[in-house]
């Protein structure tokens, strides 16, 4: 037998919404029962929430420390969209629109963006219930919507990029390398965009000057660094940001497979996930920050063994330098 379901239907395909902006859609009912339902009520609920954890093997954790910690609310809206009443047989569709934050009213905590991230997620969830009494079940459903910050306090485009001037040599480099890379020698340089507005993707160019051992490839590594504040310790995990749609570019970005020839130049360009960035953020119980790193790994039969490599900790055959990243929202 089919039962009766409810669905949220939003305006805005995207999904994203800023705090100042009504937040409008349908709430579509599906009910098959050939007569009307009895309802008590139905209900739509805005809330927003930071929640943080911290994993098993966080650097200076107690281990009585690890766990889920309170989330902290940003806002919980609750409106009566429909008073007791019936719901007609069929498909009933009954719109609503409601404004997260009025002018002129206070709010529990700064409407952070939306970002999902490995131990800080930050999230905005509609959610309609419809009450039907002790003899039935009720209804509900929930859907993420994106919060995005409101326009007035975006920065105003920056007139070009902040790049920022690197090189990669063996004597740059903190961790042990091949002996044929350390007196052979090698040399990378480039320069790269190290504030970047969310809109626009990563950019920069890079030049492989000289190598005396073969190249296999530079990848592009896109970090994300949290931190959450734990009684007086201050808990920092970084992370790598990957992608999770198989048919689209996946993070690291490899910008070249294979050797590379000597002094031509290479262009960089990452486009930045929506989900899994947002503006860089310090707020008194936690941070958001992000990070580049450029990977080269030179050809080795040891590499051969380990296929599969963190580009946190750099292996023998490998040379890397690692950039801080500002990203803002910008108009």
């Amino acid at each position: 037998m089919s039962t009766t379901t409810v669905d949220i239907k939003l305006s805005r395909s995207n999904r994203i919404y800023r705090p100042s902006e009504p937040i409008d859609g349908k709430i579509v009912i599906n009910s098959p029962s050939p007569s009307s339902i009895s309802h008590y009520g139905i209900r739509l609920t805005l809330k927003g929430s930071v929640s943080l954890q911290v994993r098993g093997g966080s650097a200076g954790v107690i281990e009585s420390f690890y766990g889920v910690l309170k989330p902290i609310p940003i806002v919980k809206k609750s409106v009566e969209i429909r008073p007791s009443g019936k719901i007609g047989s069929g498909r009933t569709e009954i719109p609503f629109s409601v404004v997260l934050k009025q002018p002129g009213e206070e709010n529990l905590e700064k409407f952070y963006e939306t970002f999902h991230g490995t131990n800080i997620s930050i999230q905005y969830l509609a959610t309609v219930d419809i009450a039907r009494g002790y003899l039935h079940k009720s209804l509900s459903t929930t859907m993420e919507f994106i919060l995005q910050s409101d326009k007035a306090d975006l920065l105003e485009q920056p007139a070009s990029p902040e790049m920022v001037i690197f090189y990669i040599t063996q004597d740059t480099q903190k961790h042990p390398l091949l002996p044929e890379l350390k007196s052979g020698g090698f040399r990378v340089t480039g320069r790269m965009s190290t504030l970047c507005s969310l809109s626009d993707p990563i950019s920069g160019e890079l030049t492989v000057e000289t190598s005396a051992v073969r190249i296999c490839s530079i990848d592009i590594h896109l970090l994300r660094v949290e931190s959450i504040l734990l009684g007086e310790k201050i808990v920092t995990e970084t992370s790598l940001i990957q992608t999770t749609q198989a048919s689209c570019v996946s993070y690291p970005v490899t910008i070249a497979d294979g050797d590379v020839s000597h002094n031509m130049v290479l262009p960089i360009y990452v486009v930045l996930p929506r989900l899994l960035t947002c503006p860089t953020m310090f707020a008194g119980p936690f941070s958001v920050e992000f990070r580049v790193s450029i990977v080269i790994s030179f050809e080795s039969d040891l590499a051969k063994f380990h296929t599969k490599s963190d580009p946190r900790t750099p292996r023998l055959w490998q040379a890397m330098e690692t950039l801080p990243l500002e990203l803002v929202r910008t108009k």
